[in-house]
């Protein structure tokens, strides 16, 4: 190799392991991680999901299911298999499709479908198993409703849970205290006008929207999704009303925007909606790094809600979630905790506002940091309006290392820049912005950026 060519190389790879050392969309790759339901058990996030075997696969070739663990959505570690011999189906089973669970009383009740078209649900003493299959059957078989009884969700209220479930058609029935039986007859949820990946000028009334229901909700609204897809409603048993998708053709970074599907990126985005921390997520199936919609990865974005409660475009790119990089501007709404502070729509995207005396917001996994010496915030408030921000690094009560008292002297629609001169840095650092209102005024921020 010539020195020129090795330069190249060099220079090459050292750019590779510097932009990968910003990413974390998919949070695990080529393992095969699909169809994602994360809940949050005891401060920590635990995926269930389905499993595609091999990057070689030419069909959908899922043997088991798994749980996978964080504390901070950016670290995952492996903690759990269901294998299908160890459930009612006995034997090794090349169709262990979509997952979801639930707590009650003490124990994790993990759903779990089957490629005959049927759900199975088995019990834990924790998150992670060990698991034992209370019926020795199927909890929902597939002659129980006109459509598929599989690819279901769990959806919790006030001590209630509920199954949804369906292909096409969505059903939705209360389940019993024990968590093994249905309380009711399931019912069909009406949506109005519904579209979807096959349906996406509301004319195939055969194939209106998709399989993979899934239901949350939010600010007294229910949401009901089918991949990127959702509608919404007053009442959880509907009716619903179409409302949008939450991918766009100018969600995706490059090198993220390939098809998930031969018809095109809206499709195959089998995932959930979940929150942590007063922030809002969606993980989600996505095959832009493997190339083969048999082997999919997972992917996490934020998700925004807009004052009419519809949910706004989300990014689909490799930085994910709880994962910043100081060499960019980093959006204030982005957070990975906050108390004390509520999302705005603006006319550019969103920003977060005061709603508290004191407030904090927290930013985990900052990136990049180890020659930067200033942070500049995007500030907004009414003409004179007082607050002290405070830097301070891993914990709300930890080291000091920025502080400046804030005044707005002029009330604009601009946002201002307010420089704050920071310690020295670790080249990684987990930061916390708190927020003290001087005055009785609000404090908008749109976003920060570091510098030298």
């Amino acid at each position: 190799m010539s020195n020129e060519i090795h330069f190249k190389v060099l220079i090459f790879m050292s750019l590779f392991c510097f932009l990968n050392s910003f990413a974390q969309n998919p949070i695990v790759p080529n393992k095969g991680l699909n169809d994602p339901h994360i809940h949050i058990f005891n401060d920590t996030a635990y995926v269930y999901a389905s499993h595609d075997k091999s990057i070689k696969n030419k069909k959908f070739i899922m043997e088991d299911w798994w749980v996978w663990s964080s504390p901070d959505l950016v670290n995952w570690i492996k903690r759990s298999v269901l294998n299908p011999k160890n459930t009612y189906i006995g034997k090794d089973f090349t169709r262990c499709w979509a997952t979801d669970v639930a707590y009650r009383n003490g124990k994790y009740y993990w759903y779990f479908s089957e490629g005959n078209q049927q759900t199975g649900v088995v019990v834990g003493n924790s998150p992670v198993g060990p698991w034992k299959d209370p019926l020795g059957k199927p909890l929902l078989t597939s002659e129980l409703t006109p459509t598929d009884e599989y690819d279901m969700a769990i959806f919790e209220e006030n001590g209630e849970h509920y199954i949804i479930f369906g292909v096409w058609e969505y059903y939705i029935a209360k389940l019993n205290y024990d968590m093994i039986s249905l309380a009711e007859k399931p019912r069909k949820i009406i949506i109005n006008n519904p579209r979807g990946p096959y349906n996406q000028d509301g004319k195939n009334f055969e194939k209106p929207t998709d399989d993979k229901p899934f239901m949350h909700k939010y600010n007294g609204k229910y949401y009901l999704s089918w991949g990127c897809f959702y509608a919404m409603s007053d009442n959880l048993y509907g009716p619903y009303d179409y409302k949008d998708s939450v991918i766009k053709q100018e969600s995706f970074a490059e090198g993220y925007d390939a098809p998930t599907w031969p018809n095109g990126f809206l499709q195959g985005r089998h995932g959930s909606f979940f929150e942590w921390n007063n922030q809002w997520y969606y993980t989600y199936c996505d095959i832009s790094q493997t190339g083969n919609r048999y082997f999919r990865d997972t992917f996490i974005s934020y998700v925004h809600y807009k004052e009419n409660g519809e949910m706004a475009m989300i990014r689909v790119d490799g930085v994910g979630v709880a994962n910043y990089n100081a060499n960019k501007k980093i959006e204030a709404e982005d957070y990975f905790k906050a108390e004390g502070i509520e999302k705005k729509e603006t006319d550019s995207g969103f920003v977060i506002q005061t709603n508290a005396n004191k407030s904090y917001l927290n930013f985990t996994n900052v990136k990049g940091l180890a020659k930067k010496s200033e942070l500049t915030l995007k500030v907004s408030g009414n003409k004179g309006a007082k607050f002290t921000v405070k830097v301070l690094r891993n914990a709300l009560k930890g080291e000091l290392i920025g502080f400046k008292t804030i005044t707005i002297k002029e009330k604009t629609d601009d946002f201002s820049d307010i420089t704050i001169s920071l310690k020295k840095l670790n080249s990684k650092e987990n930061i916390y912005l708190t927020i003290e209102q001087l005055t009785n005024n609000q404090l908008q921020i749109d976003s920060f950026s570091f510098s030298k």
